[in-house]
């Protein structure tokens, strides 16, 4: 990235690019996730790189869901690992919730770098899935949870997410506020609460209205008038409307 100015008109883009790879160099990442993230930056790109106003009020709805939970927790996978670690530890921060690692493809080793990796960037403790706590509805390796976390979580903060488990804990009774680029993605119909925006945009917003909620009432009001179905219609006619410019 040092060929690329910081005028290019692409440089946030190729800077994210240059993380994943990182990531991926590191062990963090999965190799796949550089399918994923090409295809969320795609669908950034039909939203103008820009938080709009359907992705404001799911943060706002996210934050009053989050500040209600009596045991939140925030899933890590190897992008958003890659991507955002020292955004994951300050929310972790705010909301008083440990961040666990959950990933689908289970590289030797994957799991741990994961958890060093945001050690080493501050964080205090991060959870490991074990085999003593699983999620129903599901088979594959994202079933496993640490039985202090996921499992006993009643919302579940998971960017990135993958759509089975995220169907799976919905089915399980859990809450999951999920950051998702693509509004037509199995993990955005399922989520409880769909943020569609980039998540580097997202996290320090939500840091933001989380520390803003002053009282209960409040957060109860503001989840009781939310509709993920009518924001997720939001953003496909937003999507629409600026096709046709």
């Amino acid at each position: 990235m040092s060929d690329v100015p910081k005028t290019h008109p692409r440089y946030l883009s190729l800077t994210l690019r240059d993380r994943i790879v990182r990531g991926v160099e590191q062990g963090i990442t999965s190799i796949h996730g550089l399918i994923a993230h090409g295809r969320g930056e795609a669908f950034d790109y039909l939203i103008a790189e820009k938080t709009q106003h359907f992705a404001t009020a799911a943060i706002h709805a996210a934050a009053a869901m989050l500040c209600l939970a009596k045991h939140p927790v925030i899933s890590v996978n190897g992008n958003v690992a890659a991507l955002v670690p020292e955004d994951l530890i300050k929310l972790g921060q705010v909301l008083n919730a440990p961040l666990e690692v959950n990933i689908f493809h289970t590289e030797t080793g994957r799991e741990q770098k994961i958890k060093d990796h945001l050690l080493k960037h501050g964080a205090k403790e991060v959870l490991l899935p074990s085999t003593e706590a699983q999620l129903d509805y599901i088979d594959s390796n994202r079933k496993f949870v640490h039985p202090k976390g996921i499992f006993k979580a009643d919302v579940v903060f998971v960017p990135l997410e993958d759509g089975d488990r995220c169907e799976a804990l919905r089915k399980m009774g859990k809450d999951v506020v999920t950051v998702d680029l693509n509004p037509m993605s199995r993990t955005a119909q399922q989520a409880s609460i769909t943020i569609v925006d980039n998540v580097v945009r997202t996290l320090p917003l939500l840091c933001d209205e989380i520390k803003a909620f002053s009282d209960k009432n409040t957060a109860h009001n503001v989840i009781s008038q939310y509709s993920n179905e009518a924001i997720l219609q939001k953003v496909l006619q937003h999507i629409r409307n600026a096709n046709k410019t």
